[in-house]
């Protein structure tokens, strides 16, 4: 087949990779315009055009292909027999979507109908599932509305966080697009897509810095599950003595401690030792294992506490 391929960051690139690798021409990849950043706010490469253009492959990054009809003339000029969409982060109108001869389909980090929409891989680790996966879906004008050609599934682990479920889920993405693009190439499109139970629909909403703020009033467990999912992004936080406190790694305890289980206000500590600072919730209390000051590396615990006293401390 003639593909192209539309994808913008690192969990793109091993779909991008098995692409290049297979019998398949690759005509062009869209990816998402330069954008500024580090601390410098320069122009950075996405992670897709990096490896397009290591492979001498045709790079087109149009700012919308909504508004720009120019872009999308140009796209259908290109006579693809299909388009694989991977992250790209662009929505694709009716014109794109029906410009290659067998359309567009997409490669989700999620078990659909569960998890359409931007984040699906942390919404599965702060829910506390206890699978996830990938869907190659044939893509239509709704938001990951389409048929569903295969799937493959994993489980979490106890400790899963949004970056390691991501790295797994990027690598099984790339597995279940090498194991559809045959049925699809050759015509007989086996399995035959499977339509999604609309009433089984969950949508994962775009993460925002906002919700990556802890409310101690809630139980332990879901604060726990808020800490592994926004690792590495946005990074779960507090406050302590009015700055801002990012919490890496938690973990729910029981009180092995007389002290601890008398409990206190949601936020205040209950007790340090050299494993962790323990936190009063709304329900149980939770440890902090790994934490990062402002203007300081992620740390242990223990090496946050060498310099501070923390019992009594409230946090928030």
């Amino acid at each position: 087949m003639r593909i192209l391929f539309a994808g913008t960051p690192e969990f793109a690139v091993p779909c991008l990779q098995v692409l290049i690798a297979g019998r398949h021409e690759l005509a062009a990849v869209y990816t998402q315009p330069d954008r500024p950043a580090g601390r410098g706010r320069k122009l950075a490469q996405s992670p897709v055009k990096l490896v397009a253009l290591e492979h001498g492959i045709a790079v087109r990054q149009p700012e919308s292909l909504k508004r720009d009809k120019e872009a999308v003339a140009a796209l259908r000029d290109l006579n693809a027999d299909l388009m694989v969409v991977v992250a790209y982060g662009l929505l694709l109108p009716r014109g794109v979507l029906t410009a290659p001869r067998l359309g567009c389909i997409n490669v989700h980090a999620s078990l659909l109908p569960r998890w359409r929409g931007a984040a699906p891989i942390q919404r599965a680790v702060l829910a506390g599932d206890s699978e996830s996966g990938v869907c190659i879906m044939q893509m239509e004008a709704g938001l990951d509305t389409g048929p569903v050609y295969h799937r493959l599934s994993t489980p979490l682990a106890p400790r899963e966080t949004g970056g390691s479920l991501h790295d797994r889920l990027a690598a099984l993405g790339a597995r279940a697009l090498s194991e559809a693009l045959p049925g699809i190439a050759d015509g007989s499109r086996q399995p035959q897509p499977q339509p999604q139970d609309p009433t089984l629909a969950t949508y994962a909403h775009k993460l925002t810095k906002e919700e990556s703020t802890i409310d101690w009033n809630q139980p332990a467990a879901a604060i726990e599950r808020l800490v592994r999912a926004f690792d590495p992004w946005p990074v779960a936080q507090t406050r302590f003595q009015g700055e801002p406190l990012r919490i890496w790694s938690a973990e729910c305890v029981a009180p092995v401690d007389p002290l601890w289980s008398t409990g206190g206000a949601p936020g205040s500590v209950v007790g340090t030792d050299r494993t962790g600072i323990a936190v009063a919730t709304g329900d149980g209390i939770l440890k902090i294992t790994r934490l990062q000051p402002p203007g300081k590396r992620p740390m242990d615990a223990a090496d946050f506490l060498n310099a501070r006293t923390m019992d009594g401390v409230y946090l928030g």
